[in-house]
């Protein structure tokens, strides 16, 4: 991409556990304090301004996370790129979507890279 200076959004690592419930205890003894999530099958924690989701059942693999639209507390962002956009610039890069938005509307949308070591790359718009 040309463009190296572009906002991706939040950063956060998701995590596919295998217990939510023992996963959340683990991370809770490291500092982390929940901030989000249904607490049954997904959660978001945070420590300072790091975030981790843990997500059982899931996904099959650990992820990194962007949220364009969202700072790193999850407030909106009143300018950012939309993932639609994102999308296209990535595309124009070279590198194809394993899973792509539709590129028409606006709102929510999700797709996901991978790089060239099989890791996923989540890019998640909320807003």
């Amino acid at each position: 991409m040309t463009n190296h200076t572009i906002n991706l959004g939040a950063f956060s690592v998701s995590l596919a556990v295998k217990d939510l419930a023992t996963s959340r205890a683990f991370y809770l003894k490291l500092g982390f304090e929940p901030v989000g999530g249904d607490a049954t099958k997904w959660l978001i924690l945070r420590s300072g301004t790091t975030t981790l989701g843990l997500f059982e059942g899931m996904f099959e693999k650990n992820l990194m996370t962007f949220n364009p639209g969202w700072d790193a507390v999850c407030n909106t962002l009143a300018d950012f790129t939309d993932v639609r956009e994102l999308q296209k610039r990535v595309r124009a890069a070279g590198i194809e979507p394993a899973t792509p938005v539709a590129e028409s509307g606006s709102g929510p949308g999700s797709f996901i890279v991978v790089d060239p070591d099989g890791n996923p790359i989540l890019f998640d718009q909320h807003v």
